[in-house]
């Protein structure tokens, strides 16, 4: 159960979009929170349905979740399968959630990068004009950083053994079927395998066509550094 928030006249909004910047993003919301004591909501928004997002999305997705649970945060919000414009999402929800101070991020990330130009601002002050905006910079030197993983294929998972081998065709002893994502750069076939085990997102490494663990759940975002803020 959430502790009671001492302000109920301020409530904040982090708003992310995937990329290194937004568990800083999360971390300064979370602090402003803090402060001052009011409810902290976080909001991602995306164009495709959650179950198309390839391996690095969704793990964004459960590590900014993690973080929101972490820092007893109000809700984690995720608009997917979004088509409107990302500044009437935002102010959507910031009515819904009486939201007076909005977090964003100048990132360089897809639709996201509008934000650096203006007119997601300018969107917004005539969306809500009654919130505050905080636009956090980001070093350029996140801005190049390219994916792991090529595009995702289906594939399926067959037992050998001990071992679960990856396979590309369906046939009558699969006992898994998912997306796996090859990293870039090599001929055999490793990189992750996702799918869906007790109705939760699973990512596992796959090393040469086999996985050993399917238990073991890949992070394959690196974690943000608490103290490295």
């Amino acid at each position: 159960m959430k502790r009671m928030k001492g302000r109920m006249d301020e409530s904040i909004l982090v708003c992310v979009y995937y990329g290194p910047n937004g568990e800083r993003l999360i971390q300064r919301g979370c602090k402003m929170a803090n402060m001052m004591d009011c409810p902290l909501y976080i909001l991602t928004i995306d164009a495709k349905p959650f179950d198309e997002l390839d391996a690095e999305k969704s793990d964004y997705i459960r590590r900014w979740k993690e973080i929101a649970e972490l820092h007893s945060a109000d809700a984690f919000i995720l608009r997917d399968n979004e088509k409107r414009p990302v500044s009437k999402v935002i102010a959507e929800v910031a009515r819904e959630k009486r939201i007076t101070q909005i977090i964003l991020g100048q990132t360089a990330q897809s639709r996201w990068e509008q934000i650096a130009k203006g007119s997601i601002i300018n969107s917004l002050l005539r969306e809500i004009p009654f919130v505050d905006l905080h636009i956090v910079s980001v070093s350029r030197g996140l801005r190049d950083q390219e994916g792991q993983f090529e595009k995702g294929v289906r594939a399926y998972l067959i037992k050998e053994g001990e071992k679960y081998r990856i396979i590309f065709k369906h046939m009558k002893d699969v006992e898994y079927e998912g997306i796996f994502f090859k990293d870039i750069g090599t001929d055999f076939n490793n990189g992750v395998f996702k799918f869906m085990k007790n109705k939760e997102t699973v990512h596992v490494n796959i090393t040469e066509d086999y996985v050993t663990d399917l238990t073991c759940n890949v992070n394959i975002i690196e974690p943000m550094d608490e103290d490295n803020k």
